[in-house]
């Protein structure tokens, strides 16, 4: 019978691994918010490169980048946001109408005027709810400077490096950072361009066929852009349902009209815009879904793509320049 002997080495190198990985369990909120602002950073990185060109100091052109991203993006929430809680609040209340008037026996198993007073309730924990993500200060001031001070100081990673290594090692790590920044860079771009032109599409498309509710379902079809694959099936079914309570034609379109913008997103529209930002496969896509749910929620879900890909630049750049075990010496 041959002998396993386990070295102190060994043992204490699995004990402070475990360790970490608790501790990084512990902080993974920081992680996320880090993680987050690391994507600003290296989508807003170029706009500052091109102003800087120009003969703009970097602490100006990162104001003035910062400045102008933040705005657009308080303006949009400004008028978006309200039509789309209106429209949104109106369509839960109309939900036990539309159940019933696609299948009239559903009336026999939901009572649909009880129903209908908690509605109103639902609603209002809903809009709580996202008024209470959305309100996190702590989370969103944290992203927003550390993305700001991540922009205005672009060798803080070198220069932490620096600290810890030797030149040739940061060096090599740094190029590697730099892909993973254009590879961030391409998708939050191409994502963002993807869901807009996906959200408008849908929203044009609704009004032709004469759904109501075009807004909010259009937006949700944008938003769930983010997530690859099974994102557009999930936002067709509210459509659909619509769709079938003015009838069957009605209802069978609107499946067209999502089958449609479906196709030409995987055929013209996601070739165009995302290029090789991603290049996943579906099946890798899903698993890095559902472990990104499992171990970080909604938060993980969103993140999980970029995450996979951030991971992906990293490993592939270190086994590029030498094998990853010696980074770990």
């Amino acid at each position: 019978m041959r002998k396993v002997e386990i070295s102190p080495k060994t043992i204490v190198f699995c004990v402070l691994f475990i360790l970490f990985l608790y501790v990084v369990w512990q902080v993974k909120d920081l992680i996320f918010t880090l993680f987050i602002a690391f994507i600003i950073m290296s989508a807003l990185k170029p706009p500052v490169v091109a102003l800087e060109k120009k003969g703009i100091p970097r602490t100006p052109a990162v104001l003035i980048v910062y400045s102008v991203f933040l705005l657009v993006i308080v303006a949009l929430f400004s008028l978006i946001l309200p039509p789309i809680i209106s429209e949104t609040a109106i369509l839960i209340r109309s939900l036990p109408a539309i159940l019933a008037a696609l299948n009239p026996s559903l009336g026999s198993w939901i009572q649909l005027d009880s129903l209908t007073q908690y509605i109103p309730n639902v609603t209002n924990q809903v809009f709580q709810i996202a008024s209470g993500v959305f309100s996190n200060f702590v989370f969103i001031v944290t992203t927003i400077f550390f993305g700001f001070y991540f922009l205005l100081d672009e060798d803080l990673i070198i220069r932490t490096l620096a600290r810890f290594l030797e030149e040739d090692r940061v060096n090599k790590i740094t190029l590697v950072l730099e892909k993973a920044e254009k590879r961030m860079n391409a998708w939050f771009w191409g994502e963002l361009t993807l869901m807009t032109v996906v959200g408008i599409f849908t929203f044009i498309g609704l009004n032709l066929i004469g759904i109501r509710y075009a807004l909010p379902l259009a937006v949700l079809a944008g938003l769930l852009e983010v997530v690859p694959n099974m994102g557009p099936v999930i936002s067709a079914v509210p459509a659909v349902l619509i769709g079938m309570t003015y009838s069957y034609f009605t209802g069978f379109s609107t499946l067209a009209l999502y089958f449609i913008i479906q196709q030409l997103e995987n055929t013209f529209i996601v070739p165009i815009i995302m290029k090789r930002a991603v290049g996943l496969t579906p099946i890798v896509t899903l698993i890095a879904l559902i472990v990104g749910g499992k171990l970080g929620g909604i938060m993980g879900i969103l993140l999980a793509i970029p995450l996979f890909l951030f991971l992906e630049t990293v490993l592939m750049g270190l086994r590029e320049n030498k094998p990853f075990a010696e980074y770990l010496r």
